[in-house]
């Protein structure tokens, strides 16, 4: 997936108080469990005392601000054994394997920032190999599967990495555009001019992943651009937009006064046409600068 153009990036890092985040999965009105997962996670340098001759108090603050945020849902596939599960182990991997990152974020710069993308893509990947393990010896070979977006905002560079169809969105200058890609047999059909995209939302292949974490096949897709302060992100599942549409989505985020309040709404707004499916949202985005 190509790059984004940059733009000219903000000079001042947030402020802690100036990052609004918030996640909300929900089980839907249908199924019996919640296969979605997400997760909100900051990484920060830390100093852990074990001994000293100075009072504890004196040490004070042991953590750093945030150097960075990571924004991840993940959908376990149905049709599947474990997909609660699955999705799961994919999560605590990634969360593993990032926080292992710690020294090439420190010290990235636009040299480092293709290495940086593909170590985040390495660690979605690795969830891959865990997922696939365990399908082997628990279930002699298909085991769980799922999607991840994965979205890692590094003040002023986000970066993407998607396997599957759960998507990532951005609100900038009023306009939703949506950063992810489908990874279904519908779109693969839609990009090989086999179906229309009306044809395509009609299709039986347009829930039948063409790459799944655990599945037959794992291809992520991976972007990187520049933030602004004034972007809305936003990561869900497909238990949104069945029900959800874009411009439902971007209205929305228009309107939006917090990232909480913003989640419980459009989460609401599934259930009440059907929530057919588990339903997850994440939202994150900076609070208006003062002046």
């Amino acid at each position: 997936m190509a790059d984004l153009p940059d733009q000219t990036a903000e000079p001042r890092k947030p402020l802690p108080s100036e990052i609004d985040v918030f996640g909300l999965t929900d089980v839907g009105r249908v199924r019996k469990q919640n296969q979605d997962q997400f997760l909100i996670a900051s990484l920060h340098k830390l100093l852990r005392v074990h001994q000293s001759s100075i009072p504890a108090d004196d040490l004070t603050p042991l953590v750093t601000e945030s150097r960075g945020f990571i924004l991840l849902v993940a959908d376990g596939v149905g049709g599947r054994p474990d997909g609660q599960v699955a999705s799961g182990t994919a999560v605590r991997t990634v969360a593993h394997y990032v926080t292992h990152l710690t020294d090439l974020y420190r010290r990235l710069d636009s040299d480092q920032e293709s290495q940086f993308l593909a170590e985040l893509e390495r660690s979605v990947l690795k969830s891959h190999e865990v997922l696939l393990a365990e399908g082997e010896r628990a279930y002699g070979g298909k085991g769980g599967a799922t999607t991840m977006t994965l979205l890692f905002a590094l003040w002023p560079r986000v970066y993407l990495v998607q396997v599957g169809d759960s998507c990532c969105y951005r609100l900038r200058d009023g306009q939703l555009e949506r950063l992810s890609e489908l990874q279904t047999l519908a779109e693969e059909l839609v990009q090989a001019g086999a179906l229309t995209r009306t044809e395509a939302h009609r299709s039986p292949f347009k829930n039948v992943l063409a790459s799944a974490l655990g599945g037959r096949e794992a291809k992520p897709l991976t972007l990187s651009s520049d933030g602004r302060w004034t972007d809305k992100l936003l990561l869900c599942t497909d238990g949104l937009t069945k029900h959800v549409t874009d411009d439902e989505i971007q209205d929305h985020l228009l309107r939006m006064v917090s990232a909480e309040r913003t989640c419980r709404d459009l989460v609401a707004l599934a259930l009440e046409r059907g929530g057919e499916d588990n339903v997850t949202v994440v939202i994150g985005h900076l609070v208006p600068k003062a002046g």
